[in-house]
Parts: C-alpha cells; structure tokens; sequence
C-alpha cells in the first residue's frame, strides 16, 4: 500500500513539473533575438525610424512660413523619358532595390504614412481626407486577400507581389514651392507632395487616373537612404530619391500655377504653340527673380571705363605727337658730337 502511495506521489509531482515547464516560455539568447529582429526588418523591407532619423528629419525641414516672395507650381513627370527612370525601374523589386511606387505602396500597406483623397481642382492634407489601404486597392482595382485581424482588430490585407500596380505608375505630379527667405538670404525650392498616376492601355487608347496625394516630408526619411543609379555609364549608386528631388535631377513640364482663378495652363493656354511659350515665360521669370536678388557689377560701366581709358591714352598721343621734330632735333645732335671728334684729329694733324 505505501509502495502505490508513493508511486503515485511520484506521478503527481513530475505531472506538476511538466505542466510548470510548459507554462514558462522559452528563455531566449541574444543572438536568437537579434536574428528574429533582422528577420522582421528583412520581411518588411523598411524599419521603422528612430528617435535619430525622426530628429534628422525635422531639423531638415525645409521652413518656408517666414518666405517673404513664394510660387507654387504644379509638374508632370514622365518616367519614361531617360531622366526620370530611376524613379522607375527597377519595376519589381530586385536585390533589395525597388522604385519609387513599390516603396510607398509598401509603406501604406504597413501603416507608416498617410495618403490624401486626390480632388480635381484643388488638394486637402486634413484628417477628414485621409483615405485607407482598402481604398486604395479598391480604387486601382488590386486584387488581395482580407486576413481578419485577432480579438476584433483591424483586418490586414494581402497583396502579391505580381499584382502591385508599380509598372502602371509612369507620371508622377509634383507640387514644389519656390520661396525667397529674407532672413536666411536663401532662394530655394521645396517639395511639397506627390501624386502617382496609373497609365493603363485599352482599346480607347491610354487612360490616367490619379490615385492619391501623398506629403512628401511623410516619404522623405524612407527615401533618404534608398541609393539609385542615375546614370547608364557610371553604375555606382551615389545619390538617394531625396537627393534626385532636392538637386532637381528631374525633368517636368508645368502643368500649373498656383493663381486665384485656380486654372490649369491648359485652361489658360489650350493651344500648343502657347502652352509652350508660356512654360518657357514661367521658367525664365524663376531666374530673373534669382538673378535680380543679388548685386551684379554693371556691364557698361566697366565698358564705360575702358572707354575712356583708350580715349586717354589716345589724347596723350596726340599731344605728344608735335614732340616728335624736337626728338628729331636731338637724333641730329649726334653728328656735331662726330664733329668735335674730327676736330680734335685735326688738331692732332696740325701739331
């Protein structure tokens, strides 16, 4: 009887001992938790930013509140043209590098920025506008799946990678801001937004549709560290996507400024010929702007000066021109000195 007492006593606690061992979860090794962390990083493809890229960001801010003297102007970017092909390719992600779509389009769906309902006419960055994932996807009309989310969350969507819209995605509008600050003595320009626009080809011919606005300081941290190649001679990846917009390495036409009529060029200008004449005006009052902020020497004084300069040594010639009988006078000096010379042989002869 005591044998089958402690037989079960025995039973008992090793039973108790599992159960414990079971309940404790698993002590991890740091080298375990710094690759599950790299495997996270790895499957989102971009990291969330750290107190030191989030304070980078704002002192990099570009602050045009105090511009005495601003324009807002409007571009279409073609990314098929050769200048604006590193925003585009590589179309799907290849060896860690994707184009400008496929990283906003990652972003969204991780929830890190906002996108904007994109209005004709007009663009609105207020809460009430801001648009979801879903609507997103509905609107370009994606194909995904809905994985319901765990104790009444927020469902998740899942996009393959064959079905995001990123080849679609070849124009782009820019909104930019060119400002003088007097304080700072500074003449720049500042990115303010982007909108993707979807080119798809029917049997009508090419349709566009924008999709959504987007703020560019939203983007500006994660594209700060993306490298592209900018060239087809040199492959070496030295300029970001922050550095292909702050340098102004593209290349857009204007579509657009910011006037109190809120009309387009096209409105304005619906020929041609005159678009054209009148992209090329805004462009050249841009640098009349710059050039007539600075001192500039003046062109036809110093001409003026070196005038006048010429014309007085011209006036010294002249009146040193009766001079010249006088210096003949002296060159004719020369034989009497010759002269003496013979008399004093004579001299010589007579003594």
């Amino acid at each position: 009887m005591k044998r089958l007492y402690y037989i079960l006593a025995l039973g008992v606690l090793i039973s108790s001992q599992t159960m414990d061992a079971q309940e404790q979860p698993e002590r991890r090794t740091p080298q375990a938790t710094r690759g599950s962390r790299a495997q996270t990083e790895q499957q989102s493809g971009l990291p969330d930013l750290t107190v030191r890229a989030q304070d980078l960001n704002e002192r990099n801010t570009q602050e045009i509140g105090n511009a005495r003297w601003m324009r807002v102007l409007y571009r279409e970017i073609d990314l098929t043209k050769d200048e604006n092909a590193p925003l585009y390719y590589p179309v799907r992600p290849l060896n860690g590098q994707m184009n400008l779509f496929s990283m906003i389009f990652q972003l969204l769906s991780e929830g890190k920025i906002k996108v904007y309902e994109y209005y004709d006419g007009y663009e609105s960055f207020a809460e009430e506008d801001v648009i979801s994932f879903k609507s997103v996807l509905d609107n370009a009309y994606v194909y995904y799946e809905e994985v319901a989310g765990r104790a009444g969350g927020q469902p998740s969507y899942v996009v393959n990678e064959s079905d995001v819209p990123s080849a679609e995605v070849q124009r782009y509008y820019v909104k930019e801001a060119w400002y003088f600050d007097q304080n700072n003595s500074l003449f720049d320009v500042k990115t303010l937004a982007l909108c993707p626009i979807m080119t798809v080809y029917s049997d009508f011919g090419e349709e566009t549709t924008p999709m959504f606005w987007l703020q560019y300081e939203d983007i500006r941290p994660y594209i700060n560290t993306a490298y592209i190649m900018t060239s087809n001679l040199n492959n070496a990846k030295t300029f970001t996507m922050d550095d292909y917009f702050r340098r102004r390495m593209f290349k857009g036409d204007i579509i657009k400024t910011e006037n109190l009529m809120n009309r387009t060029l096209a409105q304005m200008y619906p020929e041609p010929d005159s678009m054209a004449l009148a992209r090329d005006t805004i462009e050249k009052q841009l640098v009349q702007f710059n050039e007539q902020l600075w001192f500039q020497p003046d062109t036809t004084q110093v001409t003026d000066a070196k005038a006048t300069k010429s014309s007085a040594r011209g006036r010294v010639a002249t009146t040193k021109a009766p001079k010249e009988p006088k210096e003949k006078t002296t060159k004719a000096a020369a034989p009497k000195a010759e002269k003496a010379s013979s008399g004093a042989v004579r001299s010589v002869r007579r003594r």
